[in-house]
């Protein structure tokens, strides 16, 4: 009934998403993922898939995450609402929701599910690949999400459990201690010898399930790469054999204080003795791995794209591709997240459907993550709970030219906030970053102490935001 319904909807040359069918949403999460992409202006990227979904819709080029670091920022999509810091921030809600079920609001797919909705997980959507807790992050009775999902998915495969899948290499080869895993590898091989492959098989599994039924969907799909180990198979690597890659800006470590960090999930992995802030020749190949592993999550992009085609779907389907945070490669002399400069900040968001207004132009409105949640609603059709803080991001995909607004994020001990012109990093004893984005030096110059009433102003901004 819904295929049909579709097909002649698409044959009428209708525009789906104001027809009686609730449109459905495929919300396709990537890890580690900073706008290292073609449609995002890195021209030697070879993402051919995901800036096909940009070409169809709106690629929102000042992204910013509420969080740096994975749990936290997947914490605020899937809730709508700023938590801690925290990788646990999901388990710490599920835990009290265990205890009161009315302790907090429905999360999104619990809203989407209230509302008619067939909702399923497939790999690293939450901070757990499959959602659960435990020792091997498979324990059924430790969910991670509480009545969010009707299926929540991960196939483990030669990985043998979830935690196995994350840290993995080819061919099942699970990360014991750090030291004896390589920090990228490029084997031979189809998709399925490395994580995404297995996972991705399974999210094709279930779209073709759910078009089957009457009810809208709500497919929520986590790609792993680029998370570290940096592993794909071989033929991704191809494109970047031996090409000149272009210069790491600002490569030097702040001689300021800063939230700059060791790179320490980075530096434990085996490095064959090599350090990429002191080994130009190595930290090229560190970003030709990351490249390839960027390609490879694209290609997934593209197998999700083509069986949402292939299902008559894809007329009536609200797209979201989403980057849970940056990731420094080199810049500050950092390799990896967890610190507040804009390239652990910043991250891709695409949202793409049918009869979206001037498809293809991107935006550069400052926006935040926070915004996804009211945004998916309100191109639903469904209404905004009140419960929710972000801004529906209607505006910009009605007009690119739309103003943005602020854009706050937190770590343990530190808060800030990205302005169209300005961040500001305030730190827990009260000491301030500045850095101004008009200017050539950006965040290589802390400007606090020559502009103490943008200090003041912005710190305002912060405070009225972040209370806590």
């Amino acid at each position: 009934m819904k295929s049909l319904l579709t097909f002649l909807i698409l044959a009428l040359g209708l525009t789906p998403l104001v027809a009686d069918e609730p449109p459905n949403i495929l919300l396709i999460c990537v890890d580690d993922l900073r706008p290292e992409l073609n449609c995002f202006g890195k021209d030697y990227i070879v993402s051919p898939h995901i800036d096909a979904l940009a070409a169809n819709g709106r690629a929102f080029q000042n992204h910013y995450v509420n969080a740096p670091t994975c749990g936290a920022s997947r914490y605020t999509l899937l809730t709508g609402t700023y938590g801690s810091s925290s990788n646990g921030a999901l388990f710490s809600r599920a835990k009290e929701l265990g205890k009161d079920p009315e302790a907090f609001p429905p999360s999104m797919p619990a809203w989407f599910k209230e509302n008619g909705y067939t909702t399923v997980s497939v790999g690293k959507v939450s901070h757990h690949p499959g959602g659960r807790g435990g020792a091997d992050w498979n324990k059924e009775d430790e969910p991670e999400m509480p009545l969010s999902w009707d299926r929540h998915l991960l196939p483990a495969g030669e990985w043998q459990h979830p935690r196995g899948w994350m840290h993995g290499l080819a061919n099942g080869e699970i990360r014991k201690n750090a030291k004896d895993m390589d920090v990228y590898q490029a084997l031979e091989g189809e998709d399925d010898i490395y994580p995404d492959g297995i996972s991705t098989d399974e999210a094709l599994k279930q779209m073709k399930e759910l078009a089957k039924d009457d009810k809208p969907f709500f497919l929520a799909v986590g790609i792993l790469r680029p998370h570290l180990p940096f592993g794909a198979p071989a033929k991704y690597l191809e494109p970047y054999k031996g090409k000149k890659l272009p210069p790491v800006p600002h490569p030097e470590q702040p001689d300021w204080k800063t939230t700059w960090h060791k790179s320490g999930e980075f530096m434990k992995y085996n490095r064959w003795g090599r350090n990429p802030n002191e080994d130009a020749e190595f930290s090229e190949e560190v970003r030709r791995h990351y490249a390839a592993c960027v390609t490879y999550a694209d290609a997934q992009v593209g197998r999700l794209m083509e069986q949402l085609k292939a299902s008559g779907e894809a007329g009536n389907t609200i797209v979201v591709l989403w980057g849970d945070h940056g990731w420094h490669l080199g810049e500050h002399a950092i390799w990896g997240k967890h610190c507040l400069f804009e390239e652990a900040l910043r991250s891709p968001l695409i949202i793409s459907y049918p009869g979206i207004k001037d498809a293809g132009l991107a935006t550069s409105s400052t926006v935040e993550t926070l915004d996804i949640f009211p945004t998916i609603c309100e191109v639903a059709g469904l209404p905004v709970p009140g419960f929710v803080t972000g801004t529906s991001l209607m505006p910009q995909l009605d007009s690119p030219a739309a103003e943005g607004h602020p854009a706050f994020a937190y770590s343990k001990n530190n808060r800030t906030v990205r302005t169209a012109t300005h961040r500001l990093i305030l730190h827990k004893d009260g000491y301030a970053e500045l850095y101004d984005h008009t200017s050539e030096a950006g965040e290589t110059k802390n400007v606090a102490e020559a502009n103490p009433e943008k200090v003041k102003e912005l710190t305002a901004l912060i405070e009225s935001r972040l209370a806590n």
